[in-house]
């Protein structure tokens, strides 16, 4: 019974151990996410609940306010061309619902406040930069709630995707590199002051015109009581001087009043004159004041507008010019490219075709070699062949000199007696224009008769040399060989001779 209290007891214990380990229970600042075991995540927040150890994680998600300081990194120029520094704190917090929760925990999970608040700092400055680019600097200084407004209006969409929401934006500091909100300050001062000034002119006016009226009242009274006076001893002398000195009376107190009322109308136009033209005097120095003042406003404002005009516009030349250089060394690399490509493909194609070509040469040159060969083969058949024929020839030749002998001799002889006398005349046929000089008898007949005397030596040459007389040989066909001498160059007389073995041929018979 003992052992089955103390298990008991045992398993109370640990079951206890278990819940308080497993309980968690969220602040109201700070949302519990339970994730693990199911695929949505379970959020807490100012509530409690449970979680399976080992089996489940815990992170948090800070719900407090937290305080980001946006401050420009640099200058920022507003709608009118004024470049501003501005320092600002907004107060901002992850959205207290589930679907806040949800999208924060994405973005900010188990983050402090200071580092949400650096997460967050670059993209408020970059919607607080928008804003002052599309307000002018007067309107941020005057109407800073609008400024603020807009930041805001602008921020909370961005800040509404990362699960968060801006409680608040303050304006703390604005300050220009030109010093500009100070001379706003002082035209604002001299503005002031100018009416000031012709707000104590006017109470002076008003004091001067009011003390005149008194000032005409009181002598109004004086004259009064003088003329009640007057007329009191008016009365008195006319009792004593009856009708004339009551007549006389009249008239010089109308004189006397006519005087004193002229006397004072004229002190009075005086006066009146003397404070207009002082009211004009000081009119005139106020406007001209005011003109001086607005005409430098105008040209400091026209000075600083064409300032930040040329500084902005020598800013565009240089990003143009700087963009036209990139642009350019892109283009002319580019076109290095290409042309290194072309080259590249030019010394493929020249590879390939000095490759084809020396192809071709070779096939050529086989070819050649092949026909050379053929040729040389079909020159030297044909030479082998030459060479019989001329062999044959020469031996028959041979063979037609043994049976013929002094006949083919004579028929050789025969044959190149033209040859002689042609090479022996050539070289006289050679000579275009000659001029004789000379005693009597010389002439070009004596240069032409030279050629019957070469062919003559040479017959005579050939005749010592082998007996035959080839002047008869010449004249064997000659009307006077056939009449007047018998010679017989018949060379079928001379083959039937050898043919008969005849030793010597019968030699021709000169007949005279």
């Amino acid at each position: 019974m003992s052992n089955t209290l103390l298990i008991i007891l045992i398993v109370a214990i640990v079951i206890v151990f278990v819940l308080l380990i497993s309980y968690i229970k969220a602040p109201p600042s700070v949302a519990y996410i339970v994730s693990g075991l199911n695929r949505k995540p379970r959020i807490y927040i100012g509530k409690g609940g449970l979680r399976v150890p080992l089996f489940e994680r815990l992170d948090k998600v800070f719900l407090g306010q937290v305080t980001a300081d946006i401050r420009t990194s640099r200058t920022v120029p507003t709608n009118d061309f004024i470049n501003v520094n501005v320092d600002a704190v907004a107060k901002i917090q992850v959205i207290p619902d589930i679907d806040g929760v949800r999208l924060a925990a994405k973005n900010f999970l188990n983050m402090s406040g200071a580092d949400i608040s650096k997460q967050v700092q670059d993209s408020l400055e970059g919607n607080m930069r928008e804003v002052i680019g599309s307000l002018s600097l007067r309107d941020i200084n005057i109407n800073r709630d609008k400024f603020s407004d807009e930041i805001m209006s602008k921020a909370q969409k961005d800040m509404e995707a990362l699960g968060l929401r801006i409680i608040s934006c303050n304006i703390q500091n604005v300050t220009d590199e030109k010093n500009l909100i100070e001379d706003l300050g002082a035209d604002n001062t001299w503005t002031i002051r100018k009416q000031a000034k012709i707000n104590k002119a006017n109470a002076e006016r008003d004091i001067a015109k009011a003390e005149a009226e008194a000032q005409k009242e009181a002598n109004d009274a004086q004259v009064d009581s003088q003329t009640q006076i007057a007329i009191r001893q008016n009365e008195l002398a006319v009792k004593r001087s009856e009708l004339t000195i009551i007549e006389q009376t009249k008239k010089a107190d109308a004189d006397a009043a006519y005087e004193i009322q002229r006397q004072e109308q004229q002190k009075t136009i005086n006066t009146k004159t003397v404070d207009a033209q002082i009211e004009q005097t000081m009119r005139e120095q106020v406007l001209t004041a005011e003109r001086v003042k607005i005409r430098e406003n105008e040209l400091a404002a026209e000075v600083m507008k064409k300032s930040d005009a040329d500084k902005y516009k020598i800013e565009l030349q240089a990003a143009a010019d700087l963009e036209q250089q990139k642009r350019e060394a892109e283009a002319q690399a580019y076109r290095a490219e290409q042309e290194a490509r072309a080259q590249v493909a030019l010394a493929e194609a020249k590879k390939k075709a000095m490759v084809l070509e020396a192809e071709g040469i070779k096939a050529n040159g086989e070819a050649e070699a092949y026909k050379i060969q053929k040729a040389g083969e079909a020159e030297a058949i044909a030479i082998e062949k030459k060479g019989l024929a001329e062999a044959e020839a020469m031996q028959k030749k041979a063979e037609a000199y043994e049976r013929y002998g002094q006949a083919a001799i004579l028929d050789m002889m025969v044959k190149i007696i033209p040859e002689v006398a042609q090479h022996v005349s050539e070289p006289i046929s050679a000579i275009k224009n000659m001029n004789v000089y000379g005693t009597s008898g010389a002439d070009a007949a004596g240069i032409s008769g030279a050629v019957p005397a070469v062919i003559k030596q040479s017959f005579d040459v050939i005749e010592s040399a082998t007996g035959v007389n080839m002047t008869d040989i010449v004249r064997a066909n000659t009307i006077e060989a056939k009449t007047t001498r018998n010679v017989n160059l018949d060379a079928d007389a001379q083959m039937r001779s050898t043919t008969a073995k005849d030793p010597k041929p019968e030699s021709p018979k000169k007949n005279k």
